[in-house]
């Protein structure tokens, strides 16, 4: 796996710290606004590389006394025992650091409409759009995301498929059936 460029890091500690500065001093309503959420948006980053740093300089400590010749045979088995148990923090430590440093979209404040419509297949499209509507709708509970519904058409089985405006089902003649 590619190491973390530590350049990055130093550079969001950095910028943490002027934005913390800047807090403490006096600054217009707007200026505290903008900063207090800026700090608050690297806040969880901050943490995950302070407790990464942490985590990689233990095990540089316990890799010290691993090849040191002077611990006894005790030591060197429980420091071993520990090891690993690290590593995996410092592996899921890194995956966070990681997903943190992608850029975030400018689209991800943004709202999103989403339309379920029961297609060609009769009373199972439109169950199966229901299940899928109901799915949705769990999901963005399971978010924290505000879910509001615009407009439905329920029939018997489900969602009512094919709910065009003016649309009306044709009648079947004696000679058509």
């Amino acid at each position: 796996m590619i190491a973390l460029p530590q350049q990055k890091l130093d550079a969001l500690l950095c910028r943490h710290e002027m934005v913390e500065n800047e807090l403490a001093s006096g600054l217009s309503a707007d200026a505290y606004v903008k900063l207090s959420r800026e700090f608050a948006e690297l806040g969880p980053v901050i943490d995950a590389i302070k407790a990464y740093r942490a985590v990689t300089a233990e095990i540089a400590d316990l890799d010290t006394l691993i090849s040191d010749p002077k611990t006894d045979a005790e030591m060197r088995e429980m420091v071993e025992a520990e090891k690993p148990t690290l590593q995996a923090r410092m592996e899921k430590l890194e995956h966070q650091i990681r997903l943190a440093l992608i850029p975030k979209d400018a689209m991800d404040d943004h709202n999103a409409i989403l339309e379920i419509r029961a297609g060609t297949g009769g009373d199972e499209a439109a169950l199966f759009a229901g299940d899928l509507f109901r799915m949705y709708e769990r999901y963005a509970a399971s978010q924290g995301w505000k879910l509001e519904v615009i407009s439905t058409n329920e029939g018997t089985k489900g969602l009512q498929g094919n709910c065009r405006r003016g649309a009306r089902p044709r009648r079947l003649r004696k000679a058509e059936v």
